[in-house]
């Protein structure tokens, strides 16, 4: 039996659901969905990250960096090829769309940087860290006023989820040859 929104109301903080939207592993995730789930994704990774900068060896921080680089790479991609093309149609989104692209920019130079890079060279600590912390920025833009101006402005997120893990999953199976 479903849970009314007083009974919902009257648990605690904790345990109360409020959200509906299906997990980005779902095939049907809604566009929302699929990104959040990446951020949440990639957010874990720095935070490993950091965690390695003080007693990991170079050969895990490399794999969790080469992690890093391919999870941003087909995320933004799918970010610059499905969704942001549909949002940017809705009014008022072109100047999100923009400082976002510009942002990519940003992200992937610093992506290129690390990829020709040893964990033992200088700054390479220094240059995850602040493409982490760029990336956190980026993630908080993008949740807080993208989003949901996209949910407002009634995009066919489910269409657009569908979308972006076509696109996803065709990158993916790109870089795995």
């Amino acid at each position: 039996m479903p849970t009314t929104a007083i009974q919902n109301a009257a648990k605690p903080a904790s345990a109360r659901r409020t959200t509906t939207a299906k997990p980005a592993t779902a095939g049907a995730a809604d566009a929302i969905a699929l990104l959040k789930d990446d951020h949440k994704k990639v957010k874990k990774l720095f935070k490993d990250f950091e965690k390695l900068k003080e007693d990991g060896g170079d050969e895990e921080k490399a794999a969790l960096v080469s992690q890093i680089c391919m999870e941003l790479t087909v995320h933004t991609q799918i970010e610059e090829e499905v969704f942001y093309p549909a949002f940017r149609k809705t009014k008022d989104a072109e100047d999100l769309v923009d400082e976002a692209v510009v942002e990519h920019a940003t992200a992937k130079d610093l992506i290129r940087q690390l990829q020709s890079m040893q964990p033992s060279d200088e700054l390479y600590d220094a240059k995850v860290t602040v493409l982490g912390e760029y990336i956190d920025h980026h993630v908080e833009e993008e949740e807080k006023e993208m989003f949901k101006k996209a949910k407002r402005a009634k995009l066919d997120m489910a269409a657009l989820g569908k979308k972006l893990a076509s696109r996803k999953k065709a990158i993916l199976k790109e870089l795995q040859h």
